[in-house]
């Protein structure tokens, strides 16, 4: 075991940087919890959210929303797996929490780290499956935390089911001033007696609370944080595991700092599908319906989905469409029910991309361009595939590699076309590929026709008949192999 700890250690270390002291704030991402609720070998932070890792989605929100590159990304269980999958990043530190013992262990791991014992900006905790979480709900809290000039802050939301559906912390607040006195988790508001009193202290004066009242409690925890950084440095050591689920809570530094005399005070997130965390595959399937809604309302004015509950197209490609409907009055861009399109996929105006298609990598598609249906089109990261004006790509073909294609282009259904790195495919304009036909590496000149065809790195010339007719490319096959291995039966 302590092979493997050093092991992930050293790893670990490769794979930080360093705090800059010159930003006032350091985000704290919690991703050290394997999820065993998930059902999945794959860590619970790795769970993609429209297409993207959820921890990663809180890492970019995090880094956007304070404006400060420092980080601090406690891992666990899978600690390289998921340290990995983030990468190695400017003012990012990874740090192992061996034992998962309860958030506030894991916030006492980070602040532990040597980076930050000289530190003096505020520290922002989140949790790495909240892929939800956006850039705008964490600059407003940290606006919010600047103008409360609190020394903690606590993102909550309002429970808007059945109250024995309500499975998160409860804020209790004094009926006096709304100040935050406690959260109670609801396993142990749960383990008390039906008429038993809760008391919850209070520097004017303590409050009770029956088991009713506090089930009944809306308001809850999202675990999300803000501190100022010298009285959780001085606090985090205090909290004890004395609860039901015998773990560290990060929440008991609430009665802690009410106790010192510190102020803490709580934010309401706006809406409260973005403060959603996942624990189990159901949840995590509402979160990713819940982006595509999203999505969908941000193009649903701008282009045609045909199916508002079945497709597919990243957040980059989103931007690409937004920024192409602010150039052009019109863009008649139609997409098929089950389309995916990736996060580098250039669109154009008139492009309409039939039923469950399938873009991929770098793929920049001209004007007035038509994809049938279920068209396959990719690319390694070091390829492009260039789609030129007018072209018409029928159902079922399939595109791949480093490739381009010209204006006017017709590719009729069973072609597949393969350019590699060392050995692109250029198509030139007016050409009209039909019947089973396979291409690779080779360049084909203007207005031909190819017809069941296997091109493997040749160059097709334009060849002009007497009469004027361009010669066409037809049933060209490489030479028979293996023949002495077949007999009749």
């Amino acid at each position: 075991m302590n092979e493997k700890k050093d092991q992930i250690l050293d790893e670990l270390m490769e794979l930080s940087d360093k705090i800059n002291p010159s930003y006032p704030e350091v985000s704290v991402i919690l991703s050290a919890g394997h999820g065993k609720r998930i059902k999945s070998e794959k860590s619970k932070m790795l769970h993609e959210i429209w297409g993207k890792p959820s921890v990663r989605r809180v890492c970019d929100a995090a880094l956007k929303g304070l404006a400060s590159p420092n980080q601090v990304i406690v891992v666990g269980k899978k600690a390289l797996e998921v340290a990995r999958a983030l990468g190695k990043k400017k003012n990012r530190v990874f740090v192992f929490q061996e034992e998962q013992n309860g958030t506030g262990d894991a916030v006492r791991t980070a602040i532990g780290h040597k980076e930050l014992t000289s530190y003096t900006g505020d520290v922002y905790v989140f949790p790495g499956d909240m892929g939800l979480l956006s850039e705008n709900t964490v600059l407003r809290f940290k606006e919010n935390f600047k103008a409360r000039k609190c020394d903690m802050l606590v993102m909550t939301g309002c429970f808007e089911g059945n109250t024995e559906d309500n499975y998160y912390g409860r804020i209790i607040k004094s009926r006096k001033n709304d100040n935050v006195l406690e959260i109670k988790e609801f396993q142990d508001i749960l383990a008390m007696d039906k008429d038993a009193v809760y008391t919850a202290l209070s520097r004017d004066k303590n409050e009770t609370f029956s088991r009713e009242e506090l089930l009944n409690i809306r308001e809850f925890n999202t675990g999300v944080y803000a501190f100022r950084i010298d009285p959780l440095k001085t606090f985090i050591n205090s909290i004890t595991s004395d609860n039901v689920q015998g773990e560290i809570y990060v929440t008991d530094l609430i009665k802690i700092f009410n106790d010192k005399g510190y102020v803490v005070d709580s934010s309401r997130v706006e809406n409260n599908n973005l403060a959603v965390a996942f624990n189990v595959k159901s949840v995590l399937k509402r979160m990713e319906e819940t982006f595509r809604k999203m999505i969908h309302n941000r193009l649903k004015d701008i282009v045609t989905i045909d199916d508002a509950d079945d497709f597919f197209i990243a957040e980059e490609t989103v931007w690409d469409i937004i920024d192409r409907d602010r150039e052009f009055p019109a863009l008649d861009i139609k997409i098929g029910k089950g389309v995916f399109l990736g996060e580098k996929i250039k669109i154009n105006r008139g492009l309409t991309i039939g039923r469950n298609s399938q873009l991929k990598g770098n793929v920049h598609i001209g004007q007035n361009v038509t994809i049938g249906e279920n068209v396959f089109i990719s690319t390694y990261p070091d390829q492009l595939i260039e789609i030129g004006d007018n072209t018409h790509i029928f159902h079922g073909n399939v595109i791949q590699g480093n490739i381009k294609i010209g204006n006017n282009v017709r590719i009729e259904t069973g072609v597949r076309i393969t350019g590699s790195t060392a050995h692109p495919v250029i198509i030139g304009n007016n050409v009209l590929i039909k019947g089973v036909t396979y291409i690779f590496g080779s360049v084909i000149e203007d207005d031909l026709l190819i017809v069941h065809s296997i091109l493997n790195n040749m160059h097709v010339e334009k060849v002009e008949k007497k009469t004027g007719e361009i010669q066409p490319v037809k049933y060209i096959l490489p030479h028979p192999e293996g023949l002495d291995s077949i007999s009749p039966v």
